[in-house]
């Protein structure tokens, strides 16, 4: 029932994008998905992955099948599009065989499976196709939020920003002095986020094939919420960047081109400014942060490698937010306890709510709203007593996790059990 349920609310939410895409001429997520059955495919390393997640629930021998029907139905389609000349500059010449590998593999469950096998070829045909719908159901809130919010807040979180002394103004210089290579390497980082997530999770599921069950809490379930819930927050607080606000890429909608050379002045008070029908507005919080943080979160229980990994995806992602000038440091505090404050509430939901896990979420909800609240109605104040400010967003930010680790910390301890006392030898008189 959990399933079934958990299915319909998303295909009811999937229709409801495409509808809303659709007034606006686009595409929406289930078209978009259906195209890359034919169509090249926006990311081919995306389809691999998801694919990849979904032979968790396969055995060895059948993941080799997959991987080399994935491969050859690759194949033929790439001949096809060579002998026909087709355009391939908006896609990857490869992936939709990973995308009619999983389809296949849902087919085979209802149609040649029963029970508790048809469930698990199921669930994880599910895994591979959520993870695609995620990233289509992104693209689309992005067109959303351009068409539908035509004012930004830029200028309120460039003045808050002055508290952490304009981060993204001192790394978007450092990025550039790095040169091409520097910033090559950052945007491969940035832009196969969701690859690297597969990789941890293949690390959580990797019992799947022989337990034939899935964890009830993994990385998945964290990355899919963080991309449902963020968007909304998107409509609520809508924010270009800086590289689009006070740069170049922003055109004659700049406020200035200010970025990355000289942060903006704190002399004029903050107001709405307009902005085109172009530019997602999808900064706050960062989601990209956001996720980052997520895989860093749930790499700390794996090798030492993984652990390694996720650090780096950690770093590497948060300078590139701010190198390129796609966000605010503002908008990674915010973004960091976004998601500490959802896995916190996945974590309560998989052991079962009580009175830590409740105080744990409303703390860390609190301090989300509490952010935003201040970004929108403090930040003359933010930016003229830095000394004050930004330690106290560092703090507040460093409050919940904190909670967050004292708090598991507590869930995970087992209990002790009472030491068995030595019995007593008495000694008998004679």
């Amino acid at each position: 029932m959990l399933w079934t349920t958990a299915g319909a609310v998303t295909l009811g939410f999937l229709i409801a994008l495409e509808i809303a895409a659709r007034r606006y001429g686009m595409p929406g997520p289930v078209t978009s998905q259906a195209q890359e059955v034919i169509v090249a495919p926006k990311s081919g390393f995306l389809l691999y992955a998801c694919m990849a997640l979904t032979m968790v629930v396969l055995t060895r021998r059948q993941r080799f099948v997959a991987l080399g029907a994935a491969l050859g139905i690759d194949a033929v389609f790439l001949v096809v599009r060579w002998a026909v000349g087709a355009d391939l500059t908006d896609g990857h010449p490869f992936g939709n065989g990973a995308l009619w590998v999983i389809l296949g593999i849902a087919v085979i469950a209802v149609t040649r499976r029963t029970g508790q096998e048809r469930v698990l070829l199921l669930k994880g045909a599910g895994l591979g196709l959520l993870l695609l719908a995620g990233r289509k159901t992104g693209d689309t809130w992005l067109l959303i939020t351009s068409k539908t919010r035509p004012m930004v807040l830029d200028q309120y979180l460039a003045t808050a920003d002055h508290a952490l002394g304009n981060p993204s103004w001192l790394v978007g210089r450092v990025v550039t002095a790095t040169g091409p290579v520097g910033a090559r390497a950052l945007d491969y980082v940035y832009a196969q986020l969701a690859v690297a997530a597969v990789v941890v999770a293949l690390y959580q599921l990797r019992h799947v094939a022989a337990e034939r069950r899935f964890p009830r809490h993994h990385l998945v379930r964290t990355f899919l919420v963080i991309g449902l819930v963020g968007p909304g927050i998107y409509m609520i607080f809508p924010v270009v960047g800086p590289i689009f606000a006070y740069g170049a890429d922003g055109g004659h909608w700049a406020v200035a081109d200010l970025w990355p050379d000289l942060p903006p002045p704190i002399s004029a008070v903050p107001h709405e400014i307009p902005f085109d029908e172009i530019t997602p507005r999808n900064c706050m919080p960062s989601l990209h942060t956001a996720w980052a943080t997520a895989i860093f979160m749930h790499s700390r229980r794996g090798p030492r490698v993984l652990r390694y990994a996720g650090t780096f995806w950690l770093v590497a992602t948060l300078t590139a937010t701010l190198g390129f000038g796609y966000h605010y440091g503002v908008d990674l505090v915010a973004g960091v306890v976004f998601t500490v404050t959802i896995e916190a509430a996945l974590r309560s939901l998989e052991r079962g709510w009580d009175r830590s896990g409740i105080q744990l979420v409303t703390y860390g909800v609190a301090v989300f709203a509490a952010l935003l609240v201040s970004y929108r109605c403090l930040p003359m104040e933010m930016a003229e007593r830095p000394w004050l400010f930004g330690p106290l967003l560092i703090l507040a930010m460093a409050s919940v996790i904190y909670a967050y680790v004292r708090t598991t910390s507590q869930w995970e301890q087992k209990p002790v059990p009472a030491p068995q006392s030595e019995p007593e030898h008495e000694l008998v008189s004679g």
